[in-house]
Parts: structure tokens; C-alpha cells; sequence
């Protein structure tokens, strides 16, 4: 179309020679059916989202998406399964059964999870619950950036800010998980070793984030895939 577009303007403009016989050539319109757009699944990953405040319903949104990502549901699953056939005298029980419980702890402590760290913190202390990335920064400055976001994020105006969804968010997603995680202790030591857990294997989830894409970006992966795999053996290892 451009190139057809170009030609007749040039005509016009009588830089090219016009036969009489094109003169008396009716024009055809043809309607153009559009090719379906190709779908770069790893594109957003290389920038980030971009600073624009969210309002309590976008983090809702992107809660739900977060939840109901393919890639997490058949994360949950496939672990679940592994974790089932390698013990199956767990507190979850043998066979199908134990693996329906796992499979349902797993999704109730990341929808848990997404529901305090991505919704409800968030938007109470109007913090961006993304992971911004630094493409441009050096390696060292990267990684320091990857740990230093688990404690000090920014905010719904792009500001620094306290990150209240880790610190606040695991510890109360901890003392729910107490109430129906099987065969978990409940105690303050343990409490608290899993919290400083969740803490320690926070930054493994940015590092993907932050690293993944310079390969992704030559060789295609689905970074998301690697991402969900770790959240789901953090969660399940505390």
C-alpha cells in the first residue's frame, strides 16, 4: 500500500510518465484483511510498566491476572504433582486425594499472597506492586537493585517508598497460612523462620525479572514460566 501510494503521488507530482491507458483505468478497491498481530509474550518483561498510578481496581485486576496466569495454575499443578509421587506420606495423604489438597494449599496461599501483596497493601499505602527493571544500569547496580527492592519500592507517584507489601504482606500471609497448612508448625520460632524465608527468597523472583529478559530476548523463552516455577517452590519450601 505504501509503495502504491508513493507511485501515484509521484505521477502527480510528474516525476514519473503516465501511460494514456493507465489514465482510463478504473480504480479497484480491495479490502485488506489485517494480519493477525505476532505476540512477543517476553516483550513487556524488557522494559517494565511504565510509572503510572494505579487505581485500587487495576491492582484488583492484575491480582486476578496474576492469579489466574495459565502458566501459574499448571506451575501449581505440576509441582504439586512432583511433590505428591516424591512423598506420598506428607500431611497431605497419598493419591489423588493428597494431591487435591496440595494443589488446593498451593492456590490458597497465592491467591493469599496476591491478594495482600499485589490489592489490598498496595492500595491501602498507594505503592506500585511491580517490579521495575534496569536495563540500562550495570550489573552490579542491577543486582543490588533486585535486593534492595524487597525492602524499599516505590510508589503509585514513582517515588521511593517502604515496600509494606513484602515486610507487612508476608508476615501476615504467614499467620493465615498457620490456620490451614498441614502438618506446619504454628509456633513463634517457626513463624519466623519462614518469614525471614520469604524475605531471604524474595529477590530470587526480581533476579528472573531483571536477568531473564537479556537472554529471552535472543533465544525467545517464556520468561513468565521460569518466574511462576520459582514463586511456587519459594511458597511450598517454607
Amino acid at each position: 500500500m505504501a509503495a502504491t501510494g508513493a507511485m501515484r503521488a509521484m505521477e502527480v507530482l510528474g516525476f514519473l510518465e503516465r501511460s494514456p491507458a493507465a489514465a482510463a483505468m478504473p480504480f479497484i478497491t480491495r479490502v485488506c484483511v489485517p494480519h493477525m498481530p505476532i505476540i512477543n509474550w517476553y516483550a513487556r518483561f524488557l522494559t517494565g510498566p511504565q510509572v503510572k498510578p494505579l487505581t485500587p481496581l487495576e491492582k484488583a485486576h492484575l491480582t486476578a491476572h496474576n492469579l489466574i496466569d495459565p502458566f501459574n495454575l499448571i506451575t501449581i499443578a505440576g509441582i504439586s504433582a512432583i511433590s505428591v509421587a516424591a512423598n506420598s506420606h506428607s500431611a497431605y495423604g497419598p493419591g489423588m486425594k493428597g494431591y487435591g489438597r496440595y494443589v488446593g494449599v498451593s492456590f490458597t496461599q497465592d491467591m493469599t499472597g496476591e491478594f495482600f501483596g499485589t490489592f489490598l497493601i498496595p492500595s491501602i499505602a498507594h505503592q506500585d506492586p511491580h517490579y521495575h527493571r534496569m536495563p540500562d544500569g550495570s550489573i552490579s547496580r542491577r543486582v543490588f537493585h533486585c535486593i534492595d527492592q524487597i525492602v524499599w519500592t516505590q510508589g503509585d507517584n514513582g517515588r521511593g517508598m517502604v515496600n509494606y507489601s513484602n515486610l507487612v504482606g508476608f508476615a501476615v500471609e504467614g499467620a493465615i497460612s498457620n490456620l490451614y497448612v498441614p502438618g506446619q508448625r504454628d509456633n513463634l520460632p517457626s513463624s519466623a523462620s519462614r518469614y525471614a524465608l520469604s524475605l531471604a527468597t524474595a529477590p530470587v523472583d526480581n533476579f528472573i525479572i531483571e536477568f531473564v529478559p537479556d537472554i529471552a530476548r535472543h533465544i525467545h523463552i517464556q520468561i513468565v514460566i521460569f518466574q511462576r516455577i520459582i514463586n511456587q517452590v519459594s511458597i511450598n519450601s517454607q
